[in-house]
């Protein structure tokens, strides 16, 4: 293993960044510091970060070679990074010398951070956990490139119109992005559709149409700069960049075709997919960033010298979900059609590279693709997953098919073609054997394992909570943001008085900052004083944002009969978006809406109970209202989630959870203790059986005077005075089609929220609870992850510390 030598930023004053900063203003910019405007400053202190992260990448690269290093390659849809500028220089150790400098420039730091816009690339967990990940295996010294798209418009920016949630074009690309690196020089010809021949030298695909794969490469430094790796998004471009002669004869939008079909291919992030042409693009999407990194991949192998035959000694790839599935036949088609493997061999030889992480047991999010559309697009790729069945059934008695009725089923191709398969939580991992997976489970019953996920520290509490930060370095030291298990530490100040004080006013100060934003930003003016309870995540029915705000009206209900009563104030916060075409989900974002605009003008409650939801939910957002949240909200139906992320960010930040026995809540609920966690509903088990009794939901609302009011008051027009029957189709699916349970888990959730309002009031004893719960979440960190994954399924070793040589 290889030492860097130590932290740049230690080095590095405040005098000198500055310095950094008006030579980037002048000969980056091209403007002199008496006109510049924010953007310019924050570019100029993003290029002078940049620079500094350069050499320890260099010299991560330089030593990766040098120890003929593994590399881990991680294949993932989504990157969810956020802003970068107080991620690179808290990992540099210059957080407070940039604020230094930027003070002495006359620059507010943290003006000029905010004006950074985030990638938008990525959606929800997925993408945050995979830059988590790349957090991690930088702060860990594995050599690792993350694969992705660089999407022009990323997920849609999200707006509210009459309370109806309303997409427009995100345009983070509008501006230069400061991080990245083109790599013009580093290119790959991408094809689809076309004919295949069978040749003397084997089987030949001429493709129809092409695009060029064209590299950008973020480096991404993790903790203390000992190592850097890389973050390579590919840009899809036209091979015909313009047709002279269709422009010459006046064609003139003709002329410029070749380009626009090629970047739709790079334009937006999970492009709705409900049309057969958007199905068709999404397709290509997957199979265009995931054929470019496989060629990328390999051939940084080759340069090396080795023998393609032991690939796997040097290569881990893996798959984030099911969208880079077609990894498996793209290496097999390379190793076969390029390097004139045999067809088993070339499968052996992949299965060996390829692991697939599951994220999820919804049936409809392990994608299928239509034969014919797969075949229209990917002619040799359906040949070879063929080839791959076959060997499957060969070798098995197995009754699971890739290829049935008429799909081609990306969740059986990722797990037949990985050498490991594994879940994000245990309760996941083990519902991943016995539901989805239960016959493939029996086919390879050593496969499986489970990962639990897990936050990097340095964003998630270092770098978005300094008020605790602080408070936590006083107590305990600085270790801590690369041991998180040192958090530990804090448990025997949990019932210390002063202790509790100062972190109840870290709350309070986060708390305040958060009204202040909502206030500048939206015109919203909440309380600090009251509790936060925040629900921020994908809009989606298993999820329940449903049932928390059939529950907020509930309690409005009794607050309204009772105004004088011992009512404990919250503020109930949502954020999310919901997929364009997730009709459902768009409804219950215009119910929250409405039902937040009656209470909120409700004179005689709103000091008691308000409901916000901002706008455009992301990374950056979630920075502002994890840190000042009392309570989380992970309320989904049980065995659905599987995992989550953002539970273990609030448990981190101090917040008590309010949850159900699903994902990663159960391993929460061991480690902070089930008296300082607040359980409510069915379990995976009870769930199944819930489902199977006829009328269930018919029933739990009869049984429920308090759910059957709200209920009935929705689908009066309460919440929508002109238009009565708004939600009527979504009161009428609880009633017939109440697959979440909604109704079921209601009456207890509502239990436990009064349970929640009783603990709060006892501040000694709420204090002493999320005290104990920042405390005992460190085995939650990415750190801990990763070093799991590359123990358990890579096989790769950190190169950090090790004398060259």
């Amino acid at each position: 293993m290889y030492d860097q030598g130590g932290t740049p930023g230690g080095a590095i004053t405040a005098e000198r960044l500055r310095d950094a900063i008006l030579r980037h203003l002048k000969t980056s910019q091209g403007i002199d510091a008496a006109h510049a405007t924010t953007y310019h400053w924050r570019m100029a202190l993003s290029l002078s970060l940049r620079d500094l992260v350069v050499d320890p990448w260099f010299a991560s690269t330089r030593a990766t070679y040098a120890a003929k290093g593994k590399r881990v390659y991680y294949l993932s849809m989504e990157f969810l990074i956020g802003r970068l500028i107080e991620d690179v220089a808290v990992n540099l150790g210059l957080d407070d010398t940039a604020a230094q400098a930027m003070k002495m420039l006359g620059q507010d730091y943290g003006r000029v951070v905010a004006d950074e816009p985030d990638a938008a690339l990525g959606n929800g967990g997925l993408g945050r956990l995979a830059a988590c990940f790349m957090d991690s295996l930088a702060t860990l010294g594995i050599p690792a490139f993350g694969y992705g798209i660089r999407y022009e418009h990323g997920l849609f920016e999200q707006h509210f119109e009459d309370g109806r949630q309303v997409e427009v074009a995100e345009t983070w690309l509008n501006q230069r992005y400061a991080w990245e690196f083109e790599r013009p020089e580093v290119t790959y010809t991408i094809g689809f559709g076309g004919t295949l021949h069978e040749t003397e030298a084997g089987v030949e695909w001429a493709s129809a149409e092409t695009v060029i794969a064209s590299a950008y490469d973020t480096p991404v430094v993790g903790w203390q700069a000992k190592w850097a790796n890389t973050l390579r998004l590919w840009a899809a471009k036209p091979t015909k960049v313009f047709d002279l002669t269709s422009f010459n004869r006046g064609d003139y939008i003709g002329a410029s075709r070749p380009e626009a079909l090629a970047r739709t291919i790079s334009r937006v992030l999970y492009p709705d997919d409900t049309t057969e042409t958007g199905k068709e693009l999404r397709l290509k999407q997957e199979y265009f960033f995931t054929a470019a990194s496989i060629q990328d991949l390999l051939r940084r192998f080759l340069s090396e010298g080795y023998a393609i035959e032991s690939l796997s000694d040097h290569v881990a790839i893996q798959l984030n979900d099911t969208h880079p599935a077609i990894a498996g036949p793209e290496l097999v088609r390379l190793l076969v059609d390029g390097h004139g493997l045999t067809m088993d061999k070339a499968i052996s030889i992949a299965r060996n590279c390829l692991a697939y992480t599951n994220h999820t047991l919804l049936p409809e999010a392990l994608e299928r693709w239509d034969i014919g559309l797969f075949e229209k697009v990917l002619p040799r790729h359906l040949q070879i997953i063929e080839a791959i069945e076959a060997d499957h059934l060969a070798k098995t008695a197995s009754p699971v098919r890739i290829i049935e009725h008429g799909s081609v089923k990306m969740g059986e191709l990722a797990f037949i073609m990985g050498h490991k398969v594994n879940g994000v939580s245990a309760l996941h991992s083990d519902l991943v054997k016995q539901t989805v997976f239960a016959d493939l489970n029996r086919d390879y019953p050593d496969r499986i394992i489970n990962e639990t996920n897990g936050i990097t520290p340095r964003r998630w509490l270092y770098s978005c909570n300094p008020p605790l930060r602080r408070l936590i370095d006083d107590t305990i030291g600085t270790d801590w943001p690369a041991d998180l298990d040192k958090l530990q530490g804090l448990v025997p100040f949990a019932g210390d008085a002063g202790f509790q004080d100062r972190f109840q006013a870290a709350k309070a100060e986060n708390k305040v900052g958060l009204a202040n934003w909502l206030a500048s930003r939206d015109g919203v003016t909440i309380n600090p004083a009251a509790m936060f309870d925040v629900q921020i995540k994908r809009i989606h029915e298993y999820k329940r944002q449903l049932m928390n705000i059939l529950e907020t009206v509930a309690l409005w209900n009794e607050v309204r009969e009772n105004p004088s009563g011992d009512w404990t104030p919250r503020v109930k916060i949502f954020g999310g978006k919901a997929a364009p075409g997730y009709v459902v989900a768009k409804e219950i974002i215009h119910l929250i809406n409405n039902v937040a605009r009656v209470l909120n003008a409700d004179p005689q409650t709103r000091d008691l109970l308000q409901v916000v939801f901002p706008e455009n939910y992301n990374v950056s957002m979630a920075e502002l209202l994890i840190p000042a949240s009392d309570l989380s909200e992970q309320i989904s139906t049980a065995g659905k989630e599987a995992s989550g992320t953002g539970n273990m960010k609030f448990a981190l930040n101090g917040a008590a959870t309010i949850g159900t026995l699903d994902g990663a809540n159960v391993e929460i609920r061991d480690c902070v203790g089930a008296e300082n966690f607040f359980l409510f509903g069915l379990t995976a088990a009870e769930v199944v059986a819930r489902r199977a009794e006829p009328g269930f939901a018919r029933a739990a609302i009869a049984a429920s005077p308090r759910l059957s009011r709200v209920l009935d008051q929705i689908a009066g027009g309460m919440f929508s005075p002109g238009e009565p029957s708004r939600f009527a189709g979504l009161v009428q699916r609880l009633h017939d089609d109440d697959y979440f349970l909604v109704t079921c888990d209601f009456d207890d959730y509502y239990r436990a929220q009064r349970e929640v309002d009783q603990v709060y009031r006892d501040t000694a004893r709420w204090t002493e609870l999320t005290v104990l719960n920042t405390a005992r979440v460190g085995w939650f960190s990415s750190d801990r992850t990763i070093a799991g994954y590359a123990r358990d399924i890579w096989g790769a070793k950190p190169l950090i510390g090790r004398s060259e040589g």
